[in-house]
């Protein structure tokens, strides 16, 4: 029973790992936490449902195209609403994204209805059974993506020039911009590879989820995983999200139902109370 759990809340972890993703990837280019990732990752989500089932679109090539227009819209974002608020204070920055998130959320109800969906299920539903433990066969493919998917952004940032641009306008914009870097690409470029692992989380997770407007709430849950592996740390993310799905599902059986959704803040207040800057975070101290 305890295993089956563990299994069941890597699956989930995962899926708020991915999110977290988001968050770590647009907060290391422009310090700016996007309130909105939950949101974008509803929006592939949904793109990827009417591609699939309205216009009869084949998987891969759905995923493919879903990855693209979740892309450009984040570069929209960023130049549309991100850009011209650039010299100003990050709080007003991050009002703008909770304002973001309020306002995909209504689209997504006027176009696709406030209904929960039925999303087109690709695996069966028969467990797998490994060593004694039942898996979903979506479980598996969850994980597995996920492992894929951080394994593409970690050769990305280290074997690309790309990727070691981003890292370096993150790490100082000014010098980048002084060695030719445009450091307004890299974060358009930051946007839109956040839309895109939204999407991934979004694709992976409304078959074994729910499809509507508002599984964008995942979003608050993926929030603590990215605090607690560390805002500056791409692996941090994942391992937050892990943390966070495993104990919430062992939660759900030792403890009181309503504890289950608190869970993930209280273990993100534990970790803030020993170590401030998640697990893998690292302490920066900026003079002034």
């Amino acid at each position: 029973m305890i295993v089956q759990q563990i299994i069941s809340g890597l699956a989930l972890g995962c899926v708020y790992g991915l999110i977290a993703l988001g968050f770590v990837l647009i907060f290391k280019a422009t310090e700016v936490i996007n309130f909105a990732q939950g949101e974008m990752m509803m929006i592939g989500a949904f793109v990827a449902y009417t591609l699939i089932t309205m216009l009869n679109v084949p998987f891969l090539l759905a995923f493919l195209l879903t990855l693209i227009i979740c892309g450009c819209l984040g570069i929209i974002l960023e130049r549309v609403l991100i850009r011209p608020l650039v010299k100003e204070s990050v709080v007003s920055i991050i009002m703008v994204t909770i304002g973001l998130s309020i306002t995909l959320r209504a689209f997504a109800g006027m176009i696709w209805s406030y209904d929960t969906l039925d999303f087109p299920h690709l695996f069966s539903e028969e467990g797998i059974q490994i060593g004694g433990v039942v898996m979903a066969p979506v479980d598996i493919w969850v994980i597995f993506v996920t492992v894929g998917l951080v394994l593409l952004l970690y050769a990305f940032f280290k074997f690309t020039t790309v990727g070691i641009s981003l890292q370096a306008s993150a790490q100082n914009p000014l010098a980048s911009l002084l060695m030719g870097i445009s450091v307004k690409r890299v974060y358009a470029t930051t946007w839109a590879i956040s839309g895109m692992v939204g999407a991934v989380a979004g694709i992976i997770v409304a078959p074994i989820s729910f499809l509507n407007c508002n599984m964008g709430f995942l979003g608050l849950k993926a929030f603590p995983a990215a605090v607690i592996g560390g805002f500056n740390s791409i692996p941090g993310a994942i391992v937050g999200g892990v943390i966070i799905g495993i104990s919430e599902n062992l939660a759900g059986i030792y403890l009181p139902l309503w504890f289950k959704d608190i869970f993930a803040y209280v273990i993100m207040l534990l970790v803030l109370m020993i170590r401030p800057e998640g697990i893998f975070g690292t302490h920066e101290q900026k003079k002034v």
